[in-house]
């Protein structure tokens, strides 16, 4: 397939090539699998379904213009040779580029596909962009949009379990205590109480930095400026201690998060949640009402709002999403909780299983893609990309290819109008991957 060469640092569309656009699907199958899986309803082979131009992977979208739906294609996020992230292109660029041998494919600990060059550009040129988040107690949404085009949309659950992990933890820190075994002595002057005083609480911080781990890998990949927060506001009320110190993790929180944003040199703007709806209101938008949908309209059409009134986009030209899970690692423990038949409490947790770091890509020679779990005598525990679901746990060290470590689970949903179009079932709602 020949495709005009243009500028890499470019977001202006190109025309189709042979009736259609090209295709994610088909730069994958050519070079190798994506991290992000597709989902249940979407065909295994894209390029055999009656509509070729829709990808299982992002890249066939949909955009109303003058009355009629024209294929366009999304964008194959791009890094120079040295890493530095370039204006993303289109997949039939990346396409060429890997097929010359001037592009090597990648993939980030987000599970997102992208090409490194192996050539650095003489006059890297960059647009725009933009990152709007949406925070929430259960989903998350981030999403990057330029001037025209939207980039990125993700969809992420929330890290709701560390605050019953420490509370766990220090139950059974006490326990020992009445035990003969090895424990610490009771530290009640706890040595890191000044340094954690501007600090949020523990569960509070878990939740802001996988936000800001979301938004560091982004940035590895595409090149982006600024970032739209929708602000939380909590109202304090004089004399109501009680109100007041539950709402305080939450201004706590926030405060660290635009910090390390700064930090980061990103700009920094926040948005109510009433000009957030009036936003939505301006740019002709709904937002359904079924949070953890794994829909642009659940979450992310907000993110995309926050994001385009800063780069000025008039509508979302695609509302396809990645669907993120944080992996979830057991910390090593002294010893289980529980003891087994035998009264022996064995140990339990750890991050590494065999010298392979729990979370690693590898090939199975049975079970394909899958990344590293636990370990049992001298084998290791395999999971599923999708839903995390354990598929053994016995596969032998010399039947895995390693392949890369990542820290979410990704699963690529296309857009409601795309399943439409290829006939298949629409998502199921309500549905949590984890």
């Amino acid at each position: 397939m020949v495709v005009a060469m243009r500028t890499l640092t470019s977001l202006s569309k190109e025309p189709h090539v042979g009736g259609r656009c090209a295709t994610l699907t088909e730069l994958q199958e050519r070079t190798g699998a994506s991290l992000a899986c597709t989902s249940s309803a979407e065909p295994l082979n894209a390029a055999a379904s009656t509509a070729a131009g829709l990808s299982s992977v992002g890249i066939g979208e949909e955009k109303h213009d003058h009355g009629h739906w024209d294929e366009i294609v999304t964008r194959v996020p791009t890094v120079s040779a040295d890493g530095t992230p370039l204006m993303p292109c289109r997949p039939a660029k990346a396409r060429k580029l890997l097929r010359n041998g001037r592009a090597v494919r990648k993939w980030s600990k987000l599970g997102v596909f992208y090409i490194q060059l192996r050539f650095n550009p003489k006059e890297p040129a960059t647009q725009p962009l933009a990152v709007g988040v949406d925070p929430g107690s259960k989903f998350e949404a981030v999403s990057i949009v330029g001037t025209e085009d939207t980039v990125f949309n993700i969809m992420s659950e929330a890290v709701d379990w560390v605050k019953a992990t420490l509370q766990r933890r220090r139950e059974m820190r006490r326990a020992r205590r009445y035990r003969k075994t090895r424990c610490r002595p009771c530290r009640i002057n706890n040595r890191l109480r000044s340094q954690r005083r501007n600090l949020p609480p523990p569960s509070t911080k878990a939740r802001w930095d996988a936000k800001l781990r979301i938004i560091t890998q982004l940035r590895k990949i595409i090149p982006f400026s600024s970032t739209v927060v929708e602000d939380i506001k909590a109202e304090t009320k004089p004399g109501q201690r009680k109100w007041n110190e539950n709402f305080s993790p939450l201004e706590t929180g926030k405060q660290y998060f635009y910090s390390q944003l700064r930090h980061m040199g990103l700009k920094v703007e926040t948005k109510t949640g009433t000009e957030t709806r009036d936003l939505r209101v301006k740019f002709n938008l709904k937002k359904i009402s079924d949070k953890s949908r794994p829909v642009f309209e659940s979450h992310c059409v907000d993110a995309w709002c926050l994001a385009a009134s800063v780069t000025g986009a008039k509508h979302p030209t695609t509302r396809s999403l990645y669907y993120t899970v944080p992996l979830r690692w057991h910390r090593r423990q002294l010893h289980r909780l529980e003891p087994d038949r035998e009264g022996i409490r064995r140990r339990y947790g750890g991050t590494v299983s065999l010298s392979l770091k729990k979370g690693t890509l590898v090939k199975h020679v049975k079970y394909g893609f899958c990344y590293v779990g636990g370990t049992l005598k001298d084998c290791v525990s395999l999971h599923d990309l999708k839903t995390g679901k354990r598929l053994t746990q016995n596969a032998k060290i010399q039947n895995l290819k390693t392949l890369t470590r990542i820290a979410f689970r990704t699963q690529f949903f296309p857009s409601a109008d795309t399943e439409t179009r290829n006939s298949s079932p629409c998502l199921k709602a309500g549905v949590s991957l984890r």
